[in-house]
């Protein structure tokens, strides 16, 4: 899923600058620039899962780390670690972060939504009990109907997300508008949809009522309501072409 995800938005980035003449990036540029993402997102969805979810484990069992095909993968940590990544590149080629952003951002709901369904696939991150007709009985559940939760994430988080971010992309304002959209919107869904999901057995509820995807969600909208409220209005506009 992860390979589907980044080819799709590798292939609609070309699209997008090979249909819009102004966008004057060189193939290069997206290439180095992809190179790195896939690293940083590997990479901090990794550590994420390690210091968010579950830092006692792998302190007290540090090959674990490496052994990823264990599972424990983190979104919250690889989004830090693509934006790491991303700006240091887009730095080393001296152009303005906020239009690279916009740029990628758009295509990035696909490959959240193809890992959800690899979620789903795998039988993993599903939801609370539940009597509604579409619950599901999980192989690694128990004897339980539940939430098909992986499958409202890749729905919310994944077609809703992707529409609505690659439409709004025509008509933003402003550098850096898609970029905090995309951070507010899946912070909400996120939310959302979390309230359906079983939380992780080795987590549970922080302050005895939200999870921590939850709370990491809360963190990515103040920072994208402060992107867009604050910060991107004050900032004079920077263009530059290769």
């Amino acid at each position: 899923m992860y390979i589907i995800g980044f080819a799709s938005s590798y292939l609609l980035t070309i699209y997008q600058i090979k249909k819009n003449r102004s966008i004057k990036m060189d193939k290069t540029f997206i290439d180095d620039l992809y190179f790195y993402l896939i690293l940083g997102l590997i990479i901090g969805a990794r550590l994420g899962y390690i210091i968010f979810y579950n830092l006692a484990f792998y302190i007290s069992n540090p090959v674990e780390i490496f052994v990823v095909w264990h599972g424990g993968m983190s979104f919250h940590g690889g989004l830090a670690g693509t934006f790491i990544a991303g700006y240091f590149v887009i730095k080393k080629w001296r152009l303005d972060f906020f239009s690279v952003a916009d740029l990628i951002i758009p295509t990035c709901p696909i490959g959240i939504g193809l890992g959800r369904l690899g979620n789903f696939i795998n039988g993993e991150l599903f939801g609370k009990p539940s009597g509604a007709p579409w619950a599901m009985i999980f192989p690694n559940a128990g004897n339980v109907a539940r939430h098909p939760s992986q499958l409202y994430e890749a729905f919310l988080e994944g077609i809703v997300l992707f529409v609505v971010l690659w439409v709004y992309k025509n008509v933003k304002r402003r550098e850096g508008d898609v970029f905090s959209l995309f951070l507010i919107l899946y912070g909400f869904f996120r939310i959302f949809c979390e309230y359906f999901r079983e939380p992780d057995q080795q987590v549970g509820y922080l302050l005895g009522f939200i999870t921590m995807g939850q709370a990491l969600s809360v963190f990515m909208i103040l920072v994208g309501l402060f992107l867009r409220c604050y910060y991107l209005p004050r900032r004079k506009d920077f263009k530059k072409t290769i």
